[in-house]
C-alpha cells in the first residue's frame, strides 16, 4: 500500500504544532490508519485523525437583532459541528431573529438542525428602552 504525507498544523492550543500526517493513498483512510508526526501532545494527535475523517468547526456568526440599537447580534454554536452542516446552519441562522435585550449564553435554538450544538449568543445587548432582561 501507498502512502503519502500531508503537513497540518495543530490549532488545538496556542502552541500550533507543525505535524506531518501519513496517510495511505486512495479512500478516506480509518483513524487507526493515519501516523502523526510532530505533535507535541495526545490531543494532537487525535485532533489530526479527526480532522483527516470527520473534520468538525465552531460557527460564529450573527443573527437579526429586534429591539435594540444595534441590528446584528453575534452568535455561535455551542460546541464544534460536522464541518459538511455548516452551509445548513448558515442558512438557519439566516432566517433567525432575536428580540433584545439579550445575555451572553442565551439559547436561541437548543438542538440546531439535530447537530447537539445550541445556537447561543456571545454578547450582552440592552432594549433600546435600557430595559434589562
Amino acid at each position: 500500500m501507498s502512502m503519502s504525507q500531508k503537513p497540518l498544523v495543530c490549532i488545538v492550543c496556542p502552541r500550533g504544532c507543525r505535524m506531518t500526517l501519513t496517510l495511505p493513498d486512495g479512500g478516506a483512510p480509518a483513524p487507526e490508519e493515519i501516523r502523526v508526526a510532530g505533535n507535541g501532545c495526545p490531543r494532537g494527535a487525535d485532533y489530526a485523525r479527526q480532522e483527516m475523517t470527520a473534520p468538525r468547526r465552531v460557527l460564529t456568526s450573527t443573527v437579526r437583532l429586534t429591539g435594540a440599537a444595534l441590528t446584528r447580534l453575534p452568535v455561535k454554536t455551542s460546541r464544534a459541528v460536522p464541518k459538511e452542516r455548516l452551509h445548513d446552519l448558515i442558512r438557519l441562522l439566516d432566517g433567525l431573529e432575536a428580540a433584545a435585550p439579550v445575555r451572553i449564553g442565551d439559547v436561541l435554538v437548543k438542538d440546531a438542525l439535530g447537530t447537539g450544538a445550541a445556537i447561543v449568543a456571545t454578547r450582552d445587548v440592552e432594549a433600546e428602552n435600557g430595559t434589562d432582561a
